[in-house]
Order: C-alpha cells, then sequence, then structure tokens
C-alpha cells in the first residue's frame, strides 16, 4: 500500500496509551499526598512516613512520565509541549520533596497545591480526543517521514521555481 493512500489514524497510538498510563499512575500517587498529609496533622504520625515514601515513589513515576513523553512525542507525534511540562513537573516534584525534607512548609504546601493542580489538568488533558490526534507534518517532509529540516526542500521534488532555487543555475543531477 502507498504511503500516500494509507488510510488516517483512526485511535491513539500505544505511544499515547503508554503516556496515558504514566500520568494517571502518577496523578493516583499526587492525590494521595494531601490526603496522607492531613492524616498527620490530624494526630496519625506514622502518616508522615508514608507522605515520603508517595513523594520519593512520585520522583520515579516522574521519570517514567518523561519516558512515556518522550516515546509520544518522538515515535507517535504527540503535542511537543507533553516533553517540557514532564520535566517541569519533575523539577517541581523534586524541589518539593527538598522543601518537606527541609521543612519549609511556607514553600512545601503552596507547591503542593501547584503540583496536584498540573497533574489533574495534565491527566485531564492526555484522555482528551486532542491528544490523541498526531501533530502537523512539517512543510516539505515526505510521506514516510524521512524530509528536509527546511521547507520546501525535500528530495526529489520540485520547489515552485523548478527543480533549483530562483537565481540558481539547473545543476546536473548526482547519482551513487
Amino acid at each position: 500500500m502507498d504511503v500516500a493512500t494509507r488510510p488516517a489514524r483512526t485511535g491513539p497510538l500505544i505511544t499515547l496509551w503508554f503516556l496515558r498510563l504514566a500520568v494517571t499512575a502518577h496523578l493516583v500517587a499526587v492525590l494521595a499526598q494531601p490526603i496522607l498529609a492531613g492524616r498527620y496533622l490530624t494526630g496519625d504520625v506514622d502518616a508522615i512516613t508514608a507522605h515520603g515514601a508517595v513523594g520519593t515513589a512520585l520522583a520515579a513515576l516522574d521519570l517514567l512520565v518523561i519516558a512515556a513523553a518522550a516515546v509520544d512525542v518522538v515515535l507517535g507525534r504527540g503535542r511537543v509541549w507533553v516533553l517540557p511540562a514532564a520535566v517541569l513537573l519533575f523539577l517541581a516534584v523534586g524541589l518539593q520533596i527538598g522543601m518537606g525534607y527541609a521543612r519549609q512548609l511556607g514553600l512545601h504546601v503552596p507547591l503542593g497545591v501547584g503540583i496536584v493542580t498540573a497533574s489533574v489538568l495534565f491527566t485531564a488533558w492526555v484522555w482528551t480526543p486532542s491528544a490523541s490526534r498526531a501533530r502537523p507534518r512539517r512543510e516539505g517532509a515526505r510521506p514516510d517521514g524521512a524530509g528536509s529540516a527546511r521547507p520546501g526542500a525535500a528530495v526529489g521534488s520540485a520547489g515552485p521555481h523548478g527543480p533549483t532555487g530562483p537565481d540558481e543555475q539547473a545543476r546536473p543531477e548526482r547519482r551513487p
């Protein structure tokens, strides 16, 4: 089957499913954090140990989210903004862990609220139909994905001025 006549993708790729699972697991752990902190504040002193363990597990989950985002962006043609967002979330969780162990609650608590909010929004987006749409191909890229980085400079195609630019003379074709 010719690449140009291949039917359009009808559902999300496996790379998006991997991202969805990683982000959802991350959200579950993030949502456990305020519950554990609240239990500690109501007198369950053992909850702070679980709060710290889940926080450390979040850093590992964030690495999984970064890997899933990278695979989706590179192989699944997912949205590019997802990868830097995953990295920022990882950095925020790292700062959150440091501030928690340093007992800097003036930053730990509001940063936790921001992480919960960002995680809820990120997880909600990753399950929307918008997330399953592949990003558009670059102009001038070949259908097989091996196009040139410069628009209009695809190998074997003639531009608006023929096979060469407007001010260039025709060059003989190179053959290997």
